[in-house]
């Protein structure tokens, strides 16, 4: 990876519906060679997706809610991991480090529905307790980290735009 695929993929991260056109005049090369490079990183797994970001609660997810999730000593965090993925209230699943095993992030329409959600939560298989802190308001979130992309010399150099 390169100066070049770093800018590219700071672009995207940016502005994941920029044309290979527009990036191309970002990055200085003709849009085939932004489009051959964008496919190799694609291909290396460099870039794994492309999503729209949506405001939760113009959809109806106006309650977030951070759950620590303490597992009980015979559980087996990959079993607990399968069943937190098989709720569709969990957004995302941090492994961690602490007495917790996982903080999941859920996102529901009411408190109601959290009460229900928490209570699934908890009669996983291997879930001991949980720890629920309650989002009151979201200043940032999901904005890209393009540090490492900025600096070249972190060390991350390969083959991937040859």
């Amino acid at each position: 990876m390169d100066h070049l695929d770093r800018k590219i993929i700071a672009e995207l991260r940016t502005n994941g519906r920029a044309t290979y056109a527009e990036l191309g005049r970002i990055v200085g090369l003709s849009p085939s060679s932004v489009h051959e490079r964008v496919g190799k990183l694609e291909a290396a797994g460099v870039i794994t997706g492309y999503h729209a970001v949506v405001d939760p609660r113009t959809v109806g997810l106006g309650v977030t809610a951070l759950v620590g999730i303490q597992p009980t000593d015979t559980a087996s965090d990959d079993e607990v991991a399968v069943a937190l993925g098989e709720l569709p209230e969990v957004e995302s699943c941090y492994a961690v480090a602490g007495d917790q095993a996982f903080v999941v992030k859920v996102r529901v329409g009411t408190v109601d529905e959290l009460e229900h959600t928490l209570g699934r939560l908890r009669r996983i298989d291997g879930v001991a307790r949980t720890h629920t802190t309650v989002v009151l308001s979201t200043r940032f979130e999901g904005r890209p980290n393009n540090t490492v992309l900025d600096h070249p010399e972190d060390g991350l150099s390969g083959g991937v735009a040859s």
